[in-house]
């Protein structure tokens, strides 16, 4: 049996509470959908593509923020129950939820909220749910401890949680310490998949926004080892001619 609880003077099941607020988030979303389809847009799910488990409503990010105003308080059950949701957007609405309350919370609660996301990290399975969340939680949860379970992730067999590992430092070169977003690209220097070739070219150019010499010191040394998808979002802030120099070499 459920938890009882008060409201309005009545018992009821928190069980009860938890299912209505649920129906009327997905509720919120099938009307809020556009009859654009993301899928052609942003996301790769033909057969034996990265996003071929996912599937989609159509809500836009900004209607997605919107809503995520609106349950900010979201309890972590019911957070949890949109994390496992075969729908993109429910997943994604739950991490912006949960990146708010992580933010506004204090270290015990960040401490539960950021287990929370360790525990349904496999969940985390779209890039955008990555690059919404990873350094927001991940990396600002570890900024001050320790870091090796970036190397864990970064080793994974699973394309996701290599993302997150990058992804993750973000965090870090916001605050100006960009020595594990090189440390992690190392790690995913030769890896197969193209959109870690993204994420790590992404994170190297931010990096080199905080400091070009560091940059330029990492990519005399690995620019050749480099896919060239990688290397061009790495170099993409250097002077024309110095990418130039790159791009031949490579």
């Amino acid at each position: 049996m459920g938890v009882l609880l008060v409201k309005n003077g009545f018992l009821i099941l928190k069980e009860k509470i938890m299912t209505t607020e649920i129906s009327h988030i997905r509720s919120m979303l099938i009307n809020l959908a556009t009859a654009k389809d993301k899928r052609n847009y942003f996301f790769k799910t033909g057969v034996g593509d990265y996003a071929e488990h996912d599937q989609f409503i159509n809500v836009s990010v900004p209607v997605l923020r919107k809503i995520t105003k609106q349950f900010s308080d979201l309890s972590s059950d019911n957070i949890q129950q949109l994390l496992t949701s075969s729908f993109n957007e429910e997943r994604l609405l739950a991490l912006f939820i949960l990146v708010q309350q992580y933010q506004k919370s204090n270290d015990n609660n960040k401490n539960e909220l950021y287990q929370l996301y360790i525990n349904n990290i496999k969940y985390v399975n779209n890039w955008n749910l990555v690059d919404a969340s990873a350094h927001l939680i991940l990396g600002a949860h570890i900024i001050h401890k320790d870091k090796d379970i970036l190397i864990t992730l970064a080793r994974s067999n699973n394309l996701w949680k290599r993302r997150i590992a990058i992804v993750a430092t973000w965090y870090f070169t916001r605050l100006n310490e960009c020595e594990w977003t090189f440390k992690i690209a190392l790690l995913l220097l030769t890896d197969t998949h193209d959109l870690i070739h993204k994420s790590v070219g992404w994170m190297l150019r931010e990096a080199g926004k905080k400091s070009t010499p560091l940059l330029i010191d990492f990519l005399d040394i690995y620019a050749k080892q480099m896919p060239r998808t990688m290397l061009r979002y790495a170099i993409e802030k250097l002077p024309e001619q110095q990418r130039k120099l790159y791009m031949i070499r490579n």
